[in-house]
């Protein structure tokens, strides 16, 4: 790996070091993936943590993952489906990362993780808090070696606090933070969200609060202890729910796919599927109204506004129902075409990657495995003029990528690596 000053992120002089010049150049200039030479080392498993540390894949940095021999991540025996002896999910959230397989039971094991830490960036985690302090690898051992590391604890609930050694699972957190109670069927049952957006959300911040740390850190040269939590990341995405309730003191309740302050403003059935209208202002509900035939609902007094709409809205929607149900989505959907009201189709997961504008944004990552063979992933979200973010490497096998590492991060000898296979410390897949 090419060495700079820090990063060229992080250099402060990145735009006339010397070394930073040349960093820039053997990677191709100004197109050079923004954490090109951060090192990021990644203890962390399932979901949260693996996709924060993806997306920093993603932009370029060195992701080294820390697995448990034999099992690896648990996510790896989540299935089916599976692909060849990989599980789907596993393969959805882990590519462009190395992966190493360390006891961090065993001492030589804790030993490795110090010194990978020593020579990091960022280490990213998802223990019980506590338990990674209880084997000498918590954020105040590991920053005595390396003052500049940026410590990310992933948990449930918080590193201190009433429920902070409580399990965290995006089920449970969806559930305490309220977001179950919000979500399902007006009148029915409450509903967990079809992906873990909590697990998801709580990503996102990481890695938000990861490059933050990294600008922090240019400015004061050292590293800094990250607190993300399931329970917090998914109560701070409640948003206007929340302030309606601390500010008016009106509780939440299920809504189906209606909105509680805007009418009309969910799905409705059609002949042979589902289409959302998502009327925002009273301009666009007289669209509506015109579009589907029903002008005289424009300038019913009942409906004049949205506060009216609101308040009447049993009995606008019923009327909307019975019309959308004369015709197909398709059908629909070209009568609503260049009107300028937001509209489009529920569609099936099928639907969505045959989407046009879905391959044309380049949600669909292709590439090989050394034992699927050919997968594809939902790919990164977000698109910069600046660089492209290259070809991904596969999802790795358990410990992949431990030799590797060992040799040519911490400069291990050979008699050193075969001693720690032999002893069980590490352990080395069967693709090198």
């Amino acid at each position: 790996m090419l060495k700079t000053c820090a990063s060229v992120l992080l250099c402060p002089r990145a735009l006339t070091c010397t070394r930073c010049f040349s960093f820039r150049t053997a990677t191709g200039g100004d197109s050079v993936r923004p954490l090109e030479g951060v090192r990021v080392l990644d203890l962390t498993r399932v979901l949260a943590g693996p996709f924060a540390t993806m997306i920093l894949g993603d932009l370029g940095a060195e992701v080294i993952k820390v697995e448990r021999p034999g099992a690896g991540d648990d996510t790896r025996s989540w299935g089916p489906p599976f692909v060849g002896t990989e599980s789907a999910y596993f393969l959805s959230v882990n590519r462009n990362k190395k992966s190493i397989a360390v006891d961090l039971k065993h001492p030589k094991g804790v030993r490795i993780i110090t010194e990978l830490a020593a020579v990091s960036d960022v280490l990213v985690e998802n223990y019980l808090p506590g338990k990674l302090e209880q084997m000498g690898l918590g954020f105040t051992q590991l920053s005595a070696v390396n003052p500049a590391l940026i410590y990310c604890s992933i948990s449930g609930y918080g590193q201190t606090g009433p429920q902070s050694q409580t399990p965290g699972y995006d089920s449970i957190a969806s559930a305490v933070s309220g977001m179950m109670h919000i979500t399902g069927p007006e009148g029915g049952e409450p509903v967990r969200p079809g992906v873990a957006m909590t697990d998801l959300a709580t990503g996102l911040y990481a890695h938000g609060a990861i490059m933050a740390a990294m600008l922090l850190r240019h400015k004061t040269g050292r590293g800094t202890h990250l607190d993300c939590n399931l329970l917090s990341s998914q109560v701070a995405c409640l948003t206007h729910i929340a302030a309606n309730y601390l500010n008016a003191g009106k509780e939440a309740r299920r809504w189906g796919t209606a909105h509680q302050s805007i009418v009309p403003y969910q799905g409705f059935k059609t002949r042979d599927g589902y289409i959302v209208v998502a009327a925002g202002n009273d301009k666009q509900f007289v669209k509506v109204c015109q579009v589907v035939g029903l002008g005289e609902l424009a300038h019913d007094p009942e409906y004049t506004t949205n506060q009216l709409r609101v308040q009447h809205r049993t009995q606008l929607i019923d009327t909307l129902s019975t019309r959308f149900l004369e015709e197909n989505t398709s059908d629909w959907l070209r009568r609503f075409e260049g009107s300028g009201v937001p509209v489009g189709p529920i569609n099936s997961i099928q639907d969505v990657f045959s989407d046009t504008q879905v391959k044309h944004n380049g949600l669909i990552q292709e590439m090989t495995h050394p034992t699927a063979g050919p997968i594809s992933v939902p790919g990164p979200a977000v698109r910069y003029s600046s660089f492209q973010p290259g070809g991904p490497t596969p999802p790795p096998l358990i410990g992949q990528h431990t030799t590797q590492v060992l040799r040519h991060t911490l400069s291990y000898t050979a008699d050193v690596i075969r001693e720690l296979l032999a002893c069980g410390a590490v352990a080395q897949s069967g693709e090198i």
